[in-house]
């Protein structure tokens, strides 16, 4: 309940809380952002794997740096138990400067195939037809185990079920396992 001196307006976990973030951002450092700002961007854009319009729009749309990867079985192109992380994909997860996850599909080993990643953390993913609550529940526990704030973890999986968990999980974005082991991605 609010108390005396409330003016009634939204509260400090709302979009208000961004939107004063962003009007302050802009006073700061002017509508455009100076050269060596982009400079900088572009590297760490290039040494995440990234290209730099996918890293500047997460990075503008959470106001924090990506730390880590969740890579989906699905986006790695394994779908049976025994199966191995194919070489270009796995050399690929190496060269990325931010730490690796990785989330199975459910029947699959999540210790095996994360091993072959080189995975800090690897997990079964919600299974299809998981009520949002119980997705959002298991991606915050699984945040918080591991220390990641989820607005800094982006998720490179291939199907709507796992959009959905990025969603329901607060994650930073979205990026298509093809477009990313490609070269192009694109954040949603």
């Amino acid at each position: 309940m609010a108390g005396i001196g409330h003016n009634g307006g939204p509260g400090m976990g709302s979009g208000f809380r961004a939107h004063c973030w962003s009007v302050a951002r802009r006073e700061l450092l002017g509508a455009r952002l100076p050269v060596e700002v982009v400079r900088l961007q572009v590297r760490r854009a290039k040494s995440l794997g990234l290209d730099f319009k996918t890293y500047a729009g997460v990075r503008a749309t959470t106001g924090r740096d990506l730390v880590a990867f969740l890579y989906s079985s699905n986006a790695l192109g394994v779908f049976r138990r025994g199966e191995a992380v194919p070489v270009l994909e796995a050399g690929r997860i190496a060269a990325v400067a931010a730490s690796p996850h990785l989330g199975c599909a459910p029947g699959l080993a999540p210790d095996v195939l994360a091993r072959q990643i080189g995975a800090v953390s690897g997990r079964e993913l919600a299974v299809f037809g998981a009520s949002w609550s119980a997705m959002r529940d298991e991606m915050k526990s699984w945040l918080r185990a591991q220390g990641l704030p989820g607005d800094a973890v982006l998720m490179i999986g291939e199907t709507a079920h796992e959009r959905e968990m990025m969603t329901a999980g607060g994650l930073a974005g979205f990026v298509s396992g093809q477009a990313f082991f490609a070269g192009v991605a694109d954040a949603v």
